[in-house]
């Protein structure tokens, strides 16, 4: 039941969190799943605070929101790896608990770009980046990564700008 919960909380994204900083966004969720008793999501929030946490003092600064997109990121990406490598030891439980926190995690994250979008940013990162083959990769990923940051897998991207250098 208390996945649901989660569910339908992540599917509605109230219009603050826009306006707000996601450091105070994620404070914001903590009070309401303690208020709420939302076991699942009150973990995975208290996860992602502290792994930013941990960031700050490693690195002696405040991080703003891109960072922080980057830690939720790299936090989705471990959970997605992690659900699939249940899924096919055959331990659902585990794998349906990754993908539990993995939507909790992606109420953050801005929406995903569409496939039609992201061609069409690839394209533009192409020509403004006057690469001509795929040794201009790296240029034309480091073009597109503040763009991207978030709403799309980074291999997969990798995997479609690779595929549009290949035929340029």
């Amino acid at each position: 039941m208390g996945n649901r919960v989660t569910i339908s909380r992540a599917l509605t994204k109230p219009s603050w969190r826009s306006h707000r900083p996601l450091k105070e966004q994620l404070s914001n969720a903590v009070k309401d799943a303690m208020r709420n008793k939302e076991k699942t999501r009150l973990g995975t929030l208290r996860m992602a605070q502290s792994a930013i946490k941990q960031i700050e003092v490693d690195e002696r600064r405040e991080l703003g929101d891109e960072d922080v997109l980057k830690v939720l990121d790299k936090m989705l990406k471990q959970r997605r790896d992690a659900a699939r490598q249940y899924d096919d030891a055959d331990r659902e439980d585990l794998g349906d608990k990754e993908r539990a926190e993995m939507v909790v995690i992606e109420e953050f994250m801005p929406a995903a770009l569409s496939e039609d979008d992201l061609d069409g940013l690839i394209r533009m990162a192409i020509s403004s980046t006057d690469a001509r083959g795929t040794a201009d990769m790296g240029r034309v990923m480091n073009y597109l990564r503040p763009e991207v940051l978030g709403r799309v897998d980074m291999g997969h991207l990798s995997n479609k700008v690779r595929a549009a250098l290949a035929e340029h």
